[in-house]
This record gives structure tokens, sequence and C-alpha cells, in this order.
């Protein structure tokens, strides 16, 4: 693309860089040069005329940005996006379904290094998203790219974004009490852990009250409904052997993992039950902020796997924001 000014009668054909206005009338930058701008141009007394004009080979930013969407996401449906029309150099990738973002990173890294005018910017690994949430971004920063370049970029990174579904969408929770708890606590958790499974278009199926002790907890997760099993101790665990991952194990499940690098969210523990997951939820899932058990809940109701390397790799940006009601804060 050859790109700087011209005296208008050269202009013909070409794309106006930058926005004018003759008298009455605005010239808008993008718009492409015809008889009639050429006429104005002349008649409003402008000598000089900054253009973009495509050479052989090139595509021009809309159909360069189609393109490379289309290359992006091969399959909307499969991939759960919604692609937008382009415009100006800009086609933009919406969520269609609940989930969480999956992403090719070396594949969107490679794209990226093909040409500084061919872009694609994303959310990052693993965001929670909802319908019509923006998910990416294709842009074309000049007015065309040389087709090479797109050819290249298309072929870098076909399927690298999609959105992973929420493939469990019914949940149980259980809630424990200990003896003089501060009233409203149970009720609190309860609303806090229905907004998380409503915001992932998923549903409650049963809530079950029982004590804080082994024997109550474990009875009530071997009869608790949900593809998910959830449990929110009154008291908090302290061990991979405290009141709740024990109650997981004498329910006939086992206990994977107690503790992450994730603050607030470090007292978890992820187990299984009846060949469906348990998430023990650490005591800041009672406030709607995110934590932790946020992050773990998502991948697995999408059908993620989340192991030791997973719940590990957590830590590099798992410093959230302080939550104002926690007992224990991090600094005072």
């Amino acid at each position: 693309m050859r790109f700087g000014p011209v005296p208008p009668v050269e202009s013909e054909g070409a794309v106006l860089a930058h926005s004018l206005r003759l008298g009455g009338r605005m010239l808008k930058k993008g718009e492409v040069l015809g008889r009639d701008e050429v006429a104005a141009l002349t008649a409003a007394g402008v000598t000089e005329v900054t253009v973009a004009r495509m050479e052989p080979g090139d595509v021009a930013e809309d159909a360069a940005a189609a393109r490379l969407a289309s290359a992006l996401v091969p399959d909307p449906g499969a991939a759960g996006l919604r692609i937008g029309k382009a415009a100006r150099g800009r086609v933009n990738l919406h969520a269609g379904c609940p989930g969480v973002v999956g992403l090719d990173v070396d594949a969107i890294h490679a794209l990226n290094r093909v040409d500084p005018g061919v872009t694609l910017a994303t959310l990052a690994p693993f965001t929670r998203v909802t319908p019509g949430l923006l998910v990416g971004t294709v842009k074309i920063i000049p007015y065309a790219v040389p087709g090479a370049a797109l050819e290249t970029a298309c072929a870098r990174a076909p399927g690298a974004v999609l959105v992973h579904p929420v493939v469990r969408r019914r949940a149980g929770l259980i809630l424990s009490e200990v003896p003089g708890q501060k009233p409203g606590l149970t009720d609190k958790g309860r609303a806090a852990v229905e907004a998380r499974l409503r915001a992932l278009g998923m549903t409650l199926d049963a809530v079950a009250t029982v004590p804080h002790a082994v024997a109550p907890m474990a009875e009530a997760l071997a009869r608790l409904p949900g593809e998910v099993a959830l449990i929110l101790t009154g008291s908090a665990t302290s061990d991979v052997y405290d009141t709740g991952p024990k109650a997981v194990r004498t329910a006939g499940g086992s206990v994977a993992r107690f503790g992450m690098p994730v603050d607030p969210g470090n007292l978890l523990f992820l187990g299984t039950q009846g060949g469906r997951p348990v998430i023990g939820l650490p005591g800041c899932a009672r406030a709607p902020a995110l934590n932790g058990a946020d992050w773990v809940l998502e991948r697995v109701v999408c059908g993620l796997h989340v192991g030791a390397d997973e719940i590990a790799a957590m830590g590099v940006g798992g410093l959230l924001k302080e939550i104002p009601s926690r007992p224990q804060p991090r600094e005072g």
C-alpha cells in the first residue's frame, strides 16, 4: 500500500487518510475518493490531500478482517462464538453461550508476529463469559495489508479462539453450621453460591443445611443431587483431614487437593464423589467478589480438567482484590 500526500487530481480511487471539511460537506477518513470528491477538493482550493492507495496483491481492511476472523473461527457454532460484521477494519467475536474462554496462545502469538497491521486481541484465557460478551477483536490497522501476510496470518491460528460451554448444569450445595454461628451466615452463603451458578446458566437442585460434623455432612453428600457437589462449611477448612474433606471420603469419595495459590481462595479443596466433582468452597465464597473458587468452579462446570498443575498455575495473577469483610486480611 502506498500512503502519502498527492494533488487532488491524482487522488481518484484512493482512500482518504484524514477527514476534511469542505464548507458544509464532510469527507470522512476511509472514504474512497471518486470524481465528485475530487471536484469538491479542487473547488475548495485544496492543493494536497493525504491518501492510501492499494497496490497489486493488497487486501482492503474490511475484507482482510473478515477473512482472518473466518480463519480463526471456521465453525462459529461449535466454537460458541458469533462473528460480527466487518467495519473499519474490525471484526468482533462475541460469546454465544455461557462458559470460559479457550485460546491457543502460541498460535495467537504467531499470528500477531506476522505483520504489525494484522492483529488479534482477546480476553485472558479462562475468563468467564456470558452470551454477547466481547471475547476477541480482529483489527486490520492500515487501510489494506499485503495478501501474502494475510494468508500467513490466517494459516497460523485456525480455531485459536473459542468458548468452552458449561456442560454441567445442575449443582447441589451443602452448608454446614457451627454452634454460635453468626446469624444470617448460612443464607448469605446460599445466596452467593446461587448467584454464581445463575451467572453460568446453572441451577441449584438442592441445598442441605447440616451440623458441621463428619457424619451428617457425609450423609447429606451421599443423598445430594446434582452434577457438581459444593460444600461451604461454617468453620474454615484447615487441613486435608479436616471435617469437610473427611466427610467427602466418608461418603465414598476422594480428595485430590487442598489449598491453592490464589488469594482470596486459599482454603479450597477439590475431590470427587459418586462420579462427580466435589468442590469445598473457601469462606470467601460467601462474598460476591472474585476469588479462587470461581476459577475452579468455572472450569469444572465447563468440563475442563482441573488438577495439581492447573491449580498451581493459577498463582501467577492469583493475587486478587481483597474482600473488605474478610476476617483475616492480608495486611493490617
